[in-house]
């Protein structure tokens, strides 16, 4: 889902060293397993980006990407959904060169099929395949699930399974596309990178990275490598045999930063080119922006496989209680109501016909 961290403000310092802020620990909470703005207010990617360390994506790579590959950019990026990097400009240097590079996106499979919030990493995967040509490589972290959300190891490769078919309907090329689940395909090439990882980052840091506590298993510790060392295009032996020096884009949300400023801080050490990543902001729930769409609660996501009444019953659920809540409150506490009651009788019209 690497490299030195370039911190917005311009402070060096390395990719696994994150900016400390106690303010922002304490106001949000985004990491790969939870994410929560501050009680009432939104998800700070201004913030994100000077905690994290990465570069917010501006509009001359837009334009690059435009130029380079004759084709409009895709919406998320020109509407800023994907509005982070690390080294994204890189990579577009080295295709410009007439390097390849190649993409790797993965998925935690925990629930019976893709939410709306899913989809954006895979449909913008889909683009960036399809304008650069180039092999993708999809990871189902299986064991990852397994070992977080209590399923059994049949229960996450069910569940795996299932996404796949999902994921294949998002309509890659079949021909530069490689689906692997980490129950089946661990091991070889793949094992070999992930000891090396392992043998390079301490458990001090890891515990600082992940925020990992002596009641977690050590299952949890050992996971990140896991998730590192598709990075790597020897970890690919059959997709990518003498191409070691092939680099890797990384589209994905940016609770997953965590994992590769880990990875980027080993790779130089191990011979690796560092991966680059372009990150999402998160596909809100229906609750309201104060966190992300989630499988860890149905009623906040849309699902690929819910029916039109499903989808109409959750919308109206949460658009009633926003209702209610609009009107608990006065027109001086709320711009929305005040404009309503300015309106009069059309202003009250518009309300139920929403």
């Amino acid at each position: 889902m690497a490299e030195e961290a370039e911190a917005a403000s311009g402070a060096e310092k390395r990719d696994g060293e994150p900016k400390e802020s106690k303010e922002e620990e304490e106001e949000q909470v985004v990491n790969p397993w939870e994410v929560a703005a501050k009680p009432g207010g939104k998800i700070d990617y201004d913030k994100l980006i000077d905690q994290f360390g990465c570069q917010r994506l501006d509009e001359s790579l837009i334009d690059r990407v435009h130029r380079l590959t004759g084709r409009l950019p895709h919406i998320f990026l020109r509407r800023g959904v994907f509005f982070a990097h690390r080294d994204f400009n890189e990579i577009l240097d080295a295709y410009e060169r007439g390097d390849k590079f190649y993409l790797y996106t993965g998925r935690g499979p925990s629930s019976e099929a893709l939410h709306l919030g899913h989809l954006v990493p895979f449909m913008f995967t889909k683009y960036l395949q399809e304008a650069f040509k180039v092999p993708l490589v999809i990871q189902l972290t299986d064991d990852e699930k397994c070992m977080w959300k209590n399923l059994s190891v049949e229960e996450s490769q069910r569940l795996a399974r299932e996404n796949a078919k999902d994921i294949i309907a998002c309509g890659f090329d079949i021909t530069k596309t490689f689906i692997f689940s980490d129950f089946d395909y661990v091991g070889g090439s793949f094992y070999k990178n992930m000891v090396k990882v392992a043998k390079c980052v301490t458990y001090n840091k890891v515990v600082g990275i992940f925020g990992f506590t002596g009641e977690d298993h050590i299952g949890k510790v050992c996971f990140p490598p896991v998730q590192a060392v598709p990075s790597f295009p020897s970890s690919f032996p059959h997709l990518f045999s003498g191409r070691e020096n092939l680099r890797c884009l990384i589209p994905c949300a940016i609770d997953q930063d965590p994992y590769f400023r880990m990875t980027r801080d080993v790779a130089p050490r191990i011979g690796y080119h560092k991966p680059s990543l372009i990150e999402s902001s998160f596909f809100p729930a229906l609750q309201g922006e104060t966190g992300k769409m989630s499988a860890s609660d149905p009623n906040s996501a849309i699902y690929v496989t819910d029916s039109a009444k499903v989808i109409k019953n959750k919308v109206w659920s949460w658009k009633q209680q926003y209702l209610v809540l609009l009107f608990s409150l006065s027109p001086t506490q709320c711009q929305v109501l005040h404009d309503v009651m300015h309106l009069g009788c059309r202003g009250i019209s518009i309300i139920k016909n929403l």
